[in-house]
């Protein structure tokens, strides 16, 4: 006896040989059943799709699996979007204290820019993050003074 259960989460894709969960994309690297059509070996599942149980419940397993993975992939990415809006506000509000630093040193008399604060700073994202801390460090920079 087969017993039909309708699959509703995104299911998995698989994408230059490694898997992605993410919404609506297909199961393997296969063509995708349409909505209501049965799974066989080989074929793709996605969001809507029937899945044919076989001995033991195993596929019942397996996609209650993948949609908490989904779920939980989801929780990850909102937590990332945070972070990105956060990142983006104290880019904006870093640029502009900069900005305002450069403006009264040179109201006041002094250079544009002072090399020696630059390096600290420079340092400290190296120390921090690496090489990949230098290139940031000096993304930054630009932002508050523009470009040398």
């Amino acid at each position: 006896m087969n017993a039909m259960i309708e699959v509703t989460p995104p299911i998995l894709s698989a994408q230059g040989g490694h898997a992605d969960l993410t919404a609506g994309a297909p199961r393997t690297a296969g063509s995708a059943r349409p909505a209501g059509s049965a799974l066989t070996a080989g074929s793709a599942l996605t969001a809507g799709s029937a899945l044919t149980a076989g001995s033991a419940g195993q596929e019942t397993a397996t996609t209650g699996a993948v949609g908490e993975a989904v779920s939980e992939i989801s929780g990850l990415r909102e937590r990332i979007d945070e972070i990105d809006n956060a990142l983006i506000e104290l880019w904006r509000e870093r640029a502009a204290i900069s900005a305002e630093v450069g403006r009264v040193r040179i109201a006041s008399g002094g250079t544009r820019l002072v090399l020696s604060r630059e390096r600290e700073i420079v340092d400290r994202f190296r120390d921090a993050l690496g090489a990949d801390g230098v290139q940031l460090a000096l993304l930054i920079l630009r932002a508050g003074r523009g470009p040398l």
